[in-house]
């Protein structure tokens, strides 16, 4: 989705977005009940309840080595030499996404905002990200309509990138 600013080799080279520091596990994506039904290993997997919707979510607390907060543990999707396992149809929106949230607002409303911890999109004009924002913004609204646990809470300091009221 966001080959128009970002290179493939330029997010496979880095990776960020795939690995998690335990500061910042809330980042993990939640993976849809289709999804979790054709994983091998379910027993890597949490079923969770957020916003109303099952969900489920990949349990790193056991791939981290230290007590170190800023450790980090990467995806189980994430092969070394090859990058993320997941074909496109099956990758969580989160990561299709990524470094753009769907956030809610603490007054009710909702936006597409930037994550200002990609080290690559933060070399892009911010007006070229806003106008990739905007044309995929249908689509996740309509995504998140339908899987409400990809909604995060606004962070204060997130670019915001798109608002609407609702989904």
């Amino acid at each position: 989705m966001l080959g128009e600013i970002l290179k493939r080799s330029v997010c496979a080279e880095c990776r960020f977005c795939c690995s998690f520091r335990r500061v910042s596990l809330w980042e993990v994506p939640f993976v849809s009940e289709e999804l979790f039904k054709k994983q091998p290993d379910k027993e890597l997997f949490e079923k969770i309840e957020v916003r109303g919707a099952v969900c489920y979510r990949m349990i790193l607390d056991n791939d981290y080595k230290t007590e170190d907060p800023g450790e980090e543990a990467p995806c189980f999707f994430l092969d070394p030499q090859r990058g993320c396992t997941l074909n496109d149809e099956d990758k969580p929106l989160d990561c299709k996404i990524w470094p753009l949230r769907i956030m809610e607002t603490d007054k009710g409303g909702y936006v597409i905002a930037l994550s200002p911890t990609c080290p690559a999109v933060n070399r892009v004009p911010l007006e070229r990200v806003r106008r990739v924002a905007e044309s995929i913004e249908n689509e996740v609204r309509i995504y998140a309509k339908k899987h409400p646990y990809i909604i995060k809470k606004y962070i204060d300091g997130y670019p915001i990138l798109t608002e609407f009221d609702e989904l």
